[in-house]
């Protein structure tokens, strides 16, 4: 059994203190996305698994083998830089079997799982070239194959594609991803990008300034964020300012600033309490030609004016006024509003998320 467990890990740098009593548990075999902005602590994180910065306190245990005072070298660990960190003077061949070379295996068996790790990354045949003669996706696969052929118990990922150009960043996402549906080892993978998170993640750990703020499914943190600072972080999100009218179960009335009924999802929330509901473009419908008919008396049916159209190839992103308020929609190319031009919407109660200011 390979999982990762950290036990209210505390790490500080002077006053600021970067992992704030962190506790996670990353699952044998998951591969689970460290994901937030800048100077959130996901990197010190992932550093204190590795063994390069020492804690303050907590415990980290891989399987029921605690390594927190373990060495790097010692602690069955795997890793992939976003530098590649890929040694110039040396061939990919020998890149690979450096690690290997230094645990003093047969030269055989160093042999056979270079080429084993060259192929799982679809490099085979690359084994004479050097660093410089690779493109950037190339240094990266050539960098996780030289982690792979250590077969570690955890394999920790640091931002691995973000000095990748957008197109090849993205088909790199899905290959990282059928890689490790592939090996099964457990990983850790940190970003701060949430497109790439939602690809790759079979859960993701959102946090913010040293604190685990929402553990999940992409879907299900997409979906059902925890606090405004997930909600505006997972993708485009705009919000309407209100206040609880009535509460039952987890189905919420908000009256908002302007005077709206808004109908949505929320949890351990109470009549009178200040909220902000969480819009996001993709579930605002605009109501056109019959099912503007269909749709007078429904709930979340609203009056909007559109403040600006841009056309960005696929859709074209919109922003609406509602009575005070700035949505941002998505509309079809084939069915343009104009800039000024007034509009009914609708949006479903369930695809609404009320969240506690």
């Amino acid at each position: 059994m390979s999982e990762l467990i950290l036990d209210r890990v505390v790490k500080s740098y002077g006053k600021l203190r970067a992992v704030d009593d962190l506790s996670l548990e990353v699952r044998d075999g998951e591969l689970l996305t460290l994901l937030g902005p800048s100077g959130c602590g996901k990197t010190t994180t992932l550093r204190a698994v590795s063994g390069f910065v020492p804690l303050e306190s907590g415990r980290i245990f891989i399987g029921q083998r605690n390594i927190t005072e373990i060495p790097p070298e010692r602690r069955g660990i795997g890793l992939v830089f976003q530098n590649y960190a890929l040694w110039p003077h040396m061939n990919v061949f020998r890149n690979l079997a450096f690690g290997l070379q230094l645990k003093k295996l047969p030269r055989e068996t160093i042999k056979e799982r270079v080429e084993a790790g060259l192929a799982t990354v679809k490099l085979s045949g690359f084994e004479d070239r050097f660093p410089r003669q690779l493109s950037g996706g190339q240094q990266q696969r050539v960098a996780l194959a030289r982690a792979l052929v250590l077969e570690p118990d955890i394999l920790l990922l640091d931002e691995p594609l973000s000095n990748l150009d957008a197109l090849l960043r993205e088909q790199m996402r899905f290959e990282i991803a059928q890689i490790h549906k592939q090996l099964g080892i457990t990983s850790i993978y940190v970003t701060h990008d949430q497109t790439e998170a939602m690809v790759i993640s079979d859960r993701i750990a959102v946090m913010n300034q040293g604190k685990l703020v929402q553990l999940g499914t992409p879907a299900e943190i997409y979906s059902f964020p925890s606090s405004k600072f997930v909600a505006g972080f997972m993708g485009t999100t705009t919000f309407v300012h209100g206040r609880v009218v009535q509460v039952r179960g987890e189905r919420i009335t908000v009256r908002s600033d302007s005077g709206l009924s808004i109908h949505g999802i929320g949890r351990q929330l109470s009549d009178g309490d200040d909220v902000d509901v969480a819009v996001r473009p993709e579930n605002i419908r605009f109501l056109i030609g019959p099912e503007n008919g269909r749709a007078r008396g429904k709930e979340n049916t609203f009056e909007a004016r559109v403040t600006r159209a841009s056309y960005v190839g696929e859709l074209i992103d919109y922003q609406l006024d509602l009575k005070g308020s700035l949505l941002r929609a998505k509309g079809e190319t084939a069915h343009p509003l104009a800039e000024g031009a007034a509009i009914r919407i609708h949006i479903e109660p369930q695809q609404l998320s009320i969240l506690k200011v």
